[in-house]
């Protein structure tokens, strides 16, 4: 069994966690392989998904062991419980429940809650997230990102929300720890069509945008 701080640190170094939210079951576990062929490892499969435990169930008993599923739009600790009894290795709220940082903490997994201002930001960190999910990151940017550290350093911060292969850099740069992306990455178009090919050529591309800002 993978440890907790081993996982994190592939969040970490990979910079990217992909979101998925497609219309079942079947078509979240394609996409997932997708995704893990482009490079892009930690994936998260939300609970909008119709059947999304049972998604995260097959997904994880398909994939080789360096790919990460974690779930998404976790909204109670019930789901959060849940979540984890089927394989999922991080959990991510879109906002702050303190009972999710909770459950998590008590079965050693990761939790990425959901925030926006600097007191939530805090709040999630003291209370013991993992990392700080900045939601949405189109309203502040890139700069308010940075702004936030300046007196926040200590706090590792992944902005969703409008995270585009073009922004991914200047949130990186910023100061981001990972960026999360969903239907920058997952091209609806693409999954209706069942062009595969073309979302794990787009993971690549992120893959890419990470390392290259990391570099600058």
């Amino acid at each position: 069994m993978e440890s907790k701080e081993k996982n994190l640190q592939d969040i970490i170094d990979c910079g990217i966690i992909a979101i998925v939210r497609v219309a079942s079951a079947e078509e979240a576990v394609e996409v997932c392989g997708a995704i893990a062929r482009g490079g892009v490892k930690p994936i998260e499969v939300t609970m909008t998904v119709p059947g999304a435990i049972d998604a995260i169930k097959q997904f994880k008993s398909m994939v080789k062991e360096e790919v990460l599923v974690g779930a998404g739009t976790v909204l109670d600790p019930e789901t959060a419980r849940a979540a984890i009894l089927a394989g999922a290795e991080f959990i991510v709220s879109p906002t702050l429940n303190l009972g999710v940082i909770e459950v998590c903490r008590r079965y050693s997994k990761i939790v990425i809650p959901g925030t926006f201002t600097p007191t939530e930001i805090l709040t999630a960190w003291e209370a013991g997230a993992d990392i700080v999910k900045v939601f949405p990151a189109t309203v502040g940017g890139p700069k308010y990102l940075k702004d936030i550290l300046g007196p926040l350093p200590q706090v590792r911060l992944c902005p969703t929300g409008g995270v585009t292969l073009e922004n991914t850099p200047d949130f990186i740069r910023a100061g981001a720890v990972a960026v999360a992306a969903g239907t920058s990455l997952v091209d609806k178009k693409a999954v209706a069509e069942k062009n595969y090919d073309l979302i794990t050529e787009t993971a690549r591309k992120f893959c890419q945008a990470v390392k290259l800002a990391r570099a600058s």
